[in-house]
């Protein structure tokens, strides 16, 4: 069996919305000694050379302070660092697939925008979700307009899987999200945007 989903504040980088004289890995490890619990390196536009370096070192980062590390999308990489696991997307292999790829100990969460997406990952083995967006963000405007915290309850009593909200959580409506029913919480500029990435963070865990 993989690890159990021990982490409820889960940040996805993206060091395209970092504030003024951070780097990703700064970033990360202000957010870690801040108090997140699981990393997610998501930089897409990054060739597998590129993110390698990035990885190991967040690698290390997320040993040091007892997070989880996962890898999106890239298979090789996660295993190549020895990460915790991978997220996949829309355009991913299978969660299925992926099991069988990378054995039985690594996470597996998988990304749903529907009721439909969060039974098929369900279906095929992945270890958590995120759903969203739940409310309003540019970085998620591609998927159409915020779903809402009545999806997300729905989504949420739909699967036994931990559910992350993501899209648009802030300290503000974060409670009303784990209100909802969601496992935790999945942020991007709520932290790597902030000017102090460490003190976002607390806002969240206090």
């Amino acid at each position: 069996m993989p690890e159990t989903v021990d982490f409820s504040l889960y940040l996805i980088t993206d060091r395209h919305q970092l504030a003024q004289g951070q780097t990703l890995v700064s970033a990360v490890a202000a957010a870690l000694e801040g108090g997140v619990q699981a990393v997610q390196l998501r930089e897409k536009d990054l060739t597998a050379a590129e993110l390698l370096p990035l990885a190991r070192e967040l690698r290390t980062l997320c040993r040091q302070h007892n997070a989880r590390l996962l890898i999106n999308d890239r298979i090789d990489l996660a295993r190549a660092v020895a990460a915790d696991g991978v997220h996949l997307g829309g355009h991913s292999l299978p969660p299925a697939v992926v099991r069988e790829l990378v054995g039985p100990e690594m996470l597996i969460g998988v990304s749903t925008h529907s009721l439909e997406e969060v039974a098929e990952a369900t279906r095929q083995g992945a270890d958590f979700l995120t759903f969203g967006p739940v409310y309003a963000t540019p970085s998620k405007a591609a998927y159409g307009p915020p779903l809402g915290v009545t999806a997300l309850a729905t989504a949420c009593r739909q699967t036994a899987l931990p559910v992350f909200a993501l899209g648009g959580i802030d300290a503000g409506n974060a409670a009303q999200a784990i209100a909802a029913g969601a496992h935790g919480v999945a942020l991007i500029s709520a932290i790597f945007a902030a000017a102090s990435p460490a003190e976002a963070a607390r806002a969240f865990t206090a």
